[in-house]
């Protein structure tokens, strides 16, 4: 099914002479990368000049095209006009800092060269070399249109609308989070016609992709929502994956594709969008030029799409894994339970992986195993409320279960705790000195406009996660979404740096110094009597991929391993008995084994239910089926029910 196509198509077509842009941003795993390719491959034989750009850590053009493509400008095969290239972040970054560090060479000494290459280890400067690619492709004429599989992040946006007074800051010379002020002089003008750029609707277009789920039209409506705040609007929803009907010939996938489709329903009701678009999911991934064309007929020709789902006699099961080669249940149990005082589990992994739901049910068996259990997410969205049933807030609260608790980071009471906590200190600095009152009005002025700064509201998560580590009473506390890998360099910045944003007047005191307790927390991450990391994906390659990536950022970064990982979403061997689930079966299969190669840990196994588990009693016991926790307490702990 398909919906207001002709829509879709003028909106991504070029109508002028100058290029025009289009963004697609989502999760990891929703289909983005496949929308951008069909949608690029669409345009270029529509006789246009087209670009394909990916800023994903993981990319996988290279796979649906099948060809070789890389951080370098290709020409892809077989479609004239089209050409990709998959930007590294990691050159990018290197590219930025040597770029700006250069011109500095022959002017500073070696003491202050070192000074500006600290800086430029900020967090933000992975965000900030992506952007600047893109203010590249800005400037590159010979295009009609760029594609760019994931848009800038609404972080790396606000990066460039810092406030008003920054121009006045980068005068006077000093550092940004991005590097000293006076490199960011010549980049003022193009960064600022870059945002004109993204703020207009007649050069650019932005679409999302999502799963047909609640949970991601959600995501995607606040991102939206924070777009718009910027004033870049949204223009398209892809919603892709949807379960064909004619395959669901069970009661149980039956009943899936009803909920796909009362959640499509409700996006065609709900998000704010010019055009709307769904496209099925496939018996396998979709990579070949006749699939991608498939893909772009239907969301911008009206086409029905094609959905090959094998023919004769419907094939038996997909061979049967071997469970005990790939996870044990004990080992798993192993990382759950505290070893030497508190444990800290952290469940990390992209949008839409079911993390929330794997936290909530570890956190729920752990408690009724009898362990003091606080369960913590950084989600924007209160997705804790809806799997427990219950209000869930800033600051942890108990659920209807004994030795169980629950909070919900509030982004904006953390920033304003955390600028409370700024300010407060610097008007004790100020105290005990002789300045006069209007002095200490301007500084306290300066400090409360560069706490505007997207650095600061990572200073504020950091500050409310770190403080969680200071909770008496818990045996056990669980993180749904772990620390980013930007968060945890925050953590790892000098020891100078550490509890504060030097950004221009903004100086090294003007935060309470806090070196000492960041240290002890990243030491309790590093160890695995006190931490377990584990990365949940569903078996497919971009979310297997992207975990990968993250978990060897996480090693490299900060020392820290991969305790086990989560395989969520495995078909059920009792439904779907046809060549479609056959072919996913087996796809999983081959990801299973890979998952299992690459991370080398013990694996949690997490089927695909009927729903998700909601409420209490679910939660006990889908963990029961799934963590090794079932009738597993130490000597002190008694198994509790609910109160």
């Amino acid at each position: 099914m398909t919906t207001t196509t002709t829509d879709a198509r003028d909106i991504v077509e070029p109508s002028g002479e100058e290029t025009e842009f289009v963004f697609f941003s989502g999760k990891g795993g929703v289909g983005k990368s496949t929308v951008s390719c069909a949608t690029a491959t669409w345009l270029a034989d529509n006789d246009y000049d087209t670009l394909l750009v990916t800023t994903d850590p993981a990319p996988n053009l290279s796979d649906i095209f099948g060809q070789e493509i890389g951080h370098e400008v290709t020409a892809i095969d077989d479609i004239e006009n089209l050409s990709a290239i998959e930007i590294d972040p990691d050159r990018a970054a290197e590219e930025y800092r040597q770029e700006t560090i250069e011109p500095m060479r022959e002017l500073l000494g070696e003491e202050e060269i070192e000074t500006v290459e600290e800086q430029l280890n900020s967090p933000c400067v992975e965000e900030i070399a992506a952007f600047d690619n893109f203010v590249d492709f800005i400037d590159s004429p010979e295009y009609d249109i760029v594609v760019f599989d994931t848009a800038p992040t609404g972080h790396t946006i606000r990066l460039m609308e810092l406030p008003s007074d920054w121009n006045a800051e980068l005068e006077k010379g000093g550092s940004t989070c991005i590097g000293p002020a006076a490199s960011m002089e010549d980049k003022k003008d193009q960064y600022e016609r870059a945002i004109e750029t993204l703020q207009d609707s007649e050069k650019t277009a932005f679409g999302f992709v999502g799963k047909p789920e609640d949970s991601s039209i959600d995501e995607i409506e606040r991102s939206a929502a924070d777009l718009a705040d910027l004033g870049i609007e949204s223009q398209l929803l892809v919603v892709n994956g949807y379960l064909p009907e004619s395959v669901c010939e069970d009661p149980f996938f039956a009943g899936k594709r009803e909920d796909e489709q009362d959640v499509i329903e409700r996006a065609k009701t709900e998000f704010d969008a010019d055009a709307m678009a769904s496209y099925p999911l496939q018996p396998g991934e979709i990579a070949g030029l006749d699939l991608l064309a498939d893909v772009g007929s239907v969301i911008y020709d009206g086409d029905e799409a094609t959905v090959e789902v094998g023919s004769g006699a419907p094939a038996g099961p997909a061979q049967e894994l071997d469970i005990d080669s790939l996870t044990t249940p004990d080992a798993v149990a192993d990382q759950l339970r505290p070893a030497d005082g508190t444990r800290y589990l952290f469940f990390t992994g992209k949008g839409g992986v079911g993390k929330s739901t794997i936290a909530s049910t570890t956190a729920t068996t752990l408690a009724a195993s009898g362990y003091e259990t606080l369960v913590v997410t950084t989600d924007p969205a209160a997705h804790l409320e809806d799997i427990f049933g219950e209000p869930v807030g800033h600051e942890p609260t108990s659920v209807s279960q004994d030795n169980l608790d629950a909070a919900r980071i509030d982004q904006e009471k953390a920033l304003e705790e955390y600028r409370a906590q700024v300010l407060d200190h610097v008007r004790e600095m100020y105290a005990d000195k002789e300045e006069t009152q209007i002095d200490v009005e301007a500084a306290i002025a300066n400090v409360e406009e560069e706490l505007e700064s997207p650095c600061a509201e990572e200073m504020a998560a950091l500050e409310k996660f770190v403080s969680y580590f200071e909770k008496d009473g818990y045996d056990i506390v669980v993180f749904d979404t772990a620390p980013t890998g930007h968060t945890l360099r925050l953590l790892e910045l000098p020891s100078d740096w550490k509890g504060f944003m030097d950004l221009g007047s903004l100086t090294k005191g003007a935060a309470p110094a806090k070196g000492d307790q960041y240290d002890e927390v990243i030491e309790t991450m590093q160890n695995p009597d006190k931490s377990s990391f584990a990365f949940v994906m569903y078996p497919e390659y971009t979310p297997m991929m992207e975990a990968y990536r993250a978990a060897e950022d996480l090693n490299d970064q900060v020392d820290i391993d991969t305790s086990f990982v989560v395989a969520n979403y495995l078909l059920p061997e009792e439904h779907g008995n046809n060549a479609f689930f056959a072919n996913r079966r087996a796809q999983q299969q081959q990801y299973l084994g890979e998952i299992s190669d690459r991370f080398d840990t013990p694996m949690m196994l997490a089927p695909l239910r009927q729903d998700e588990p909601i409420g209490l009693d679910e939660l006990r016991e889908f963990g029961e089926e799934i963590t090794g926790l079932a009738g597993v307490t130490d000597d002190h702990k008694e198994p509790v029910t609910q109160s």
